[in-house]
């Protein structure tokens, strides 16, 4: 993959989303108070914000606008999607719900969530791989499961009890499979053009496997690596 793809119409309606949601915070306005202003129900507004796929119908974001004081050049020059530059996120889901996991990507506008669990199997509600790769496609992003870089049950009780290096070196060797290194090839490039939230269970990335994905990719590819906050 070389290069940037150019903007999808879910990136613009994203940027549309969080510029109105700016405006709106910037006046200290409620969702409540800006739909009563722009004449239009507050689920009506909540959609425009939520950055969702469905792109908001003129009219609503033409009194969206009226009600903040904005022409609708101006709200949607200023909701132009910039370029972003890619790179891996550091993505575990402990503590935290389907939403707000999502939302989460939104902010830092990851385009793919790479999943790292051998199992894609969780009892939170929304993490397993169905429901997942559903709520990631209705936000636009793409997921992908790397059954090849998975941490065996065998492996997990070093990083549990501690016995982090320990954990961390056989790991390293479990890398050396043809499986493990196709699937770093595949998250490489991903890398290379978007930006990539690594996904696994621990919040605290030292306790988890995909620490050491992220540090061997980083080793192929120049880019950055950050916690999704």
């Amino acid at each position: 993959m070389a290069g940037h793809p150019s903007a999808s119409p879910h990136e613009h309606a994203r940027a549309l989303a969080q510029r109105v949601r700016a405006l709106r915070e910037d006046r200290g306005w409620t969702r409540e108070r800006l739909a009563k202003e722009a004449r239009i129900a507050v689920g009506t507004l909540a959609r425009l914000e939520s950055e969702g796929a469905i792109q908001p119908g003129f009219f609503t974001v033409g009194a969206v606008g009226e009600a903040l004081g904005v022409s609708l050049d101006d709200l949607f020059r200023a909701a132009q999607v910039s370029p972003v530059a890619p790179g891996l996120w550091s993505a575990g889901y402990e503590g935290r719900d389907i939403d707000s996991f999502v939302a989460s990507l939104l902010d830092n506008r990851i385009g793919v969530v790479a999943d790292v669990r051998l199992t894609p199997i969780s009892r939170k509600k929304g993490f397993s791989k169905a429901r997942l790769g559903e709520a990631l496609a209705e936000a636009g992003i793409e997921y992908t499961h790397l059954r090849g870089l998975g941490n065996p049950k065998d492996n997990r009780e070093p990083f549990w009890d501690g016995r982090l290096e320990v954990g961390r070196a056989r790991f390293r060797g479990l890398l050396r499979s043809e499986e493990a290194q196709a699937d770093l090839d595949r998250l490489a490039e991903h890398a290379r053009a978007s930006r990539v939230a690594v996904l696994c269970f621990e919040k605290d990335e030292s306790r988890c496997h995909r620490q050491v994905i992220l540090e061997t990719v980083r080793s192929r590819v120049p880019v950055s690596v950050n916690p999704l906050a």
